[in-house]
């Protein structure tokens, strides 16, 4: 059955309502989970925040690593951010920050919409003239490809009056469309809005920012103790071949294979946060050493394993063996590979 929704198609078939179904029954249960997980969800959303930073301006081109964006947001200090990534990395984080905390008050209208970009730009001298409205050039999506040249994924609504009137329209369907599940007004709010492409920059990274917000106002509060940004960043030539195959058939395209991508991703961070809630239960049989190197592993991301023997004084091979078993538990991932090899908590 085709529906037609705001100025696209749907295609309602069993498989994307199922996987609706699926989310909605894990967030009948999520109440129960947060009371009795309280403490382990402020790790988790610990975590989730860094990887959510790092993986979202990644995507835009980005260099630092989960490790690097972590230790940048220790340490951070506003009158030195030089650099590009640093100032995209802070930029993202306090806009992350921010919808975490106020969610709730956050109105989806176009000024709130431009004060999240402004607040996502605030430490960009480079795009000072831009940040808060919207674009007055012509822009395009693009990808950039491991060699760091880019890719035309798709043209994007001309500046003006007709972006102007393409984001009115979108967030006056959005508040007047009571009928459609608020997991498809979320997802097809975010590709909208990626296809209009609104302001000169940073669209890719608000539009991210936005579908977090979308999320937890509509209930599904879970998502801050993931990370959705990182599950897309793990599958971005999907992520911009969706985008390019519904876009390419603009205006009044057929949505559908870009509403699968999306709920699948929500499905695999949603079966990644329970697989580690369940690894958190385990933890308290876990032995003293087993704890020390994963707190340690914790306190320094990217430590090596030499490392870790030296500081807590436990024999290389031990620590080795808890290693093997650490990542078996998916508790930890790694980097590279021999005496290069560099660890972090999952």
């Amino acid at each position: 059955m085709i529906e037609r929704v705001h100025t696209v198609e749907v295609t309602l078939d069993w498989a994307l309502l199922a996987a609706v179904s699926k989310l909605d029954r894990f967030d009948a249960s999520w109440s129960a989970i947060e009371r009795r997980e309280g403490q382990t969800l402020k790790q988790l959303k610990a975590i989730a925040t860094v990887r959510s930073v790092g993986a979202s301006t990644r995507i835009e081109g980005s260099r630092m690593s989960d490790a690097e964006v972590e230790v940048l947001l220790r340490n951070t200090d506003i009158t030195k951010l030089e650099d590009r990534d640093s100032q995209e990395v802070v930029g993202y984080f306090q806009v992350l920050d921010l919808i975490a905390e106020s969610y709730a008050d956050i109105d989806i209208s176009e000024n709130s919409i431009k004060g999240l970009h402004n607040q996502l730009l605030r430490f960009s001298r480079k795009d000072e003239w831009h940040r808060g409205n919207y674009k007055q050039h012509s822009n395009a999506v693009e990808a950039t490809l491991p060699d760091g040249t880019k890719q035309l994924i798709f043209q994007t609504t001309a500046p003006g009056f007709a972006t102007e009137d393409a984001m009115r329209e979108l967030v006056a369907w959005y508040h007047a469309d009571t009928a459609t599940h608020p997991l498809v007004k979320c997802a097809l709010f975010c590709y909208d809005f990626v296809s209009i492409h609104p302001f000169q920059d940073g669209n890719g990274r608000l539009s991210r920012l936005l579908a977090t917000l979308l999320l937890l106002q509509n209930g599904y509060v879970w998502i801050q103790y993931v990370s959705l940004e990182h599950e897309i960043e793990s599958r971005k030539t999907e992520y911009y071949r969706e985008l390019q195959k519904c876009q390419s058939q603009r205006p009044g395209e057929n949505i559908s294979s870009w509403l699968t991508f999306f709920f699948d991703a929500l499905l695999k961070v949603q079966q990644q946060l329970l697989q580690k809630l369940t690894v958190r239960e385990t933890e308290t049989q876990s032995s003293p050493r087993e704890k020390a190197v994963l707190a340690f592993i914790g306190n320094y991301p990217g430590c090596k394993s030499g490392q870790i023997a030296e500081k807590l004084a436990i024999p290389s091979p031990t620590v080795k063996r808890i290693l093997a078993d650490l990542l078996v538990q998916q508790r930890i991932t790694k980097e590279g590979k021999g005496p290069a090899t560099i660890y972090y908590v999952s």
